[in-house]
């Protein structure tokens, strides 16, 4: 399994992940032309997507979702909540129930309820078989859901929005920054290293920062925040930025939590 980031932040989101011959294309906040020329970079076309999956409604997430999948008659999965936002457009609706992992193609997909000032919000693990990704951005707090479900992954795209001073001081009016602050709002630097403190990071090959606000955050800061719960870490931190996105990351070989699943049985 591998995955890229098309692009990360408050301008636009799209999340690529791979395995084989099936390729799941999570959220589209960008407009038409620049999504394929995103693809593009990645070195993909729309024709060879299987289908659009969406966290949310929020419009860096969602903006691009009906042009994409009608250009290419894709399917589009989602919550019944989120899908009100697109209840105008005859789209190939498959709707999404929190409770129910999904199979697509060659993945097999767990949707994960996360609190965020929307109306049915969800992220999302894949799972191959042998490797699980976990992508969580746009959440507001850290809950015990979320530690449970992320607990054993190989690979984490994972937000860190915000430093708590930054925003305090930067340029944000006073209800925006309660929004971006609050339980339904995003991760700050330090709830996402406390999730970190959390899970098993044995298996993880990759974190991934994402989603780090232009105006409240620097990576640098990211990074510091999660210095002290990684010191003894051996995976790879990367950063999925807003214009460059992340280049393809590869998960490899057959984690030990598959193994003992498979040996146990």
């Amino acid at each position: 399994m591998r995955y890229c980031s098309l692009g990360s932040g408050s301008k636009g989101n799209g999340t690529l992940i791979e395995q084989g011959a099936t390729r799941l294309l999570v959220d589209c906040g960008f407009s038409l032309r620049s999504t394929e020329q995103r693809l593009r970079h990645a070195g993909i076309s729309g024709e060879q997507l299987t289908a659009v999956l969406v966290t949310h409604e929020h419009s860096d997430h969602i903006q691009g979702v009906a042009k994409l999948a009608r250009k290419f008659d894709l399917p589009v999965y989602l919550t019944p909540g989120t899908g009100y936002a697109l209840r105008q457009e005859l789209l190939d609706f498959r709707w999404i129930d929190l409770h129910s992992r999904v199979v697509i193609g060659e993945l097999e997909v767990s949707p994960v309820a996360v609190p965020h000032d929307a109306r049915e919000p969800c992220q999302f693990i894949f799972d191959n078989g042998q490797q699980r990704l976990g992508v969580l951005t746009d959440t507001g707090s850290i809950t015990p859901w979320i530690v449970e479900q992320y607990a054993k992954l190989d690979a984490l795209f994972l937000e860190a929005n915000y430093d708590p001073r930054m925003l305090a001081m930067g340029p944000y009016p006073s209800f925006l920054k309660a929004r971006v602050g609050g339980e339904l709002g995003h991760l700050s630097n330090h709830q996402a290293a406390s999730l970190l403190g959390m899970i098993d990071l044995e298996q993880l090959q990759h974190i991934a920062i994402a989603h780090i606000s232009e105006k409240n955050n620097r990576p640098e800061l990211a990074r510091s925040a999660f210095a002290d719960v990684l010191a003894n870490w051996s995976g790879e931190l990367l950063l999925a930025e807003q214009n460059q996105g992340l280049p393809w990351q590869t998960i490899s070989g057959l984690s030990h939590h598959h193994c003992a699943l498979s040996g146990s049985r």
